[in-house]
């Protein structure tokens, strides 16, 4: 089960933009990026580019990595 669940995301690289982390939730990037200035989702921050791990997305969602 741990396959499927991490082939759900397979087309993404293992670390996303904030446009990618909205595309993968199915939500708006205003909405990715107050879950990341929020800290609801862990993320490292370069400069003014937030870059999140997709290991945080799928700890976020509670899904077994």
């Amino acid at each position: 089960m741990k396959n499927t669940n991490k082939s759900i995301f397979e087309n993404y690289p293992d670390v996303v933009t904030v446009e990618q982390l909205a595309s993968m939730l199915g939500i708006s990037t205003k909405t990715a990026y107050k879950l990341v200035k929020e800290k609801q989702i862990k993320s490292v921050c370069i400069g003014r580019i937030y870059k999140i791990p997709k290991i945080y997305v799928l700890e976020y969602l509670q899904i077994p990595f």
